[in-house]
């Protein structure tokens, strides 16, 4: 198994960014909601999902160990990791956990299907943003990009 690249307690910056020891980490594969999105829920009623999901996370990884290996960087010279936690059977993977309830969307074009079944399931389940009504977190990324080039 290979070795970790950065090992230590994780500050959630957002839904899929994490800082251990002042690096910032773009979590693999996955896209959660941005902070300043919002959902509709499974009332009709638009809630935080991008806060939400920055919770969530937070919630889940306080005071646990995060080992993160590297597997790329991004264009703003973040390292792309897949990181790890201890869970109850073995190592969890803190991506797949974000897919699998609901907080963050399989990033299918770099993750192929590493999470597709993780994200079926929470679909399925109507787990998350998958309870009612959500733009995935890209095409919200350009939409916004769309609405600051027009004149």
């Amino acid at each position: 198994m290979d070795r970790p690249t950065i090992v230590g307690r994780a500050s959630v910056i957002d839904g899929d960014t994490l800082e251990i020891h002042d690096q910032r980490i773009r979590l693999w594969g996955v896209d959660a909601p941005e902070a300043r999105q919002s959902c509709d829920g499974a009332d009709g009623a638009a809630y935080a999902c991008g806060r939400l999901s920055d919770n969530r996370l937070d919630r889940h990884l306080q005071d646990r160990t995060v080992s993160c290996f590297e597997e790329d960087t991004d264009r703003y010279g973040r390292m792309v990791a897949r990181c790890e936690v201890d869970g109850a059977t073995g190592p969890e993977d803190v991506g797949g956990w974000l897919v699998m309830k609901g907080y963050a969307v399989c990033y299918a074009r770099y993750a192929g299907r590493a999470y597709v079944a993780g994200g079926d399931a929470a679909r399925r389940a109507r787990a998350g943003v998958w309870a009612g009504a959500f733009t995935t977190p890209e095409d919200w990324h350009r939409a916004r990009r769309v609405l600051r080039s027009v004149p």
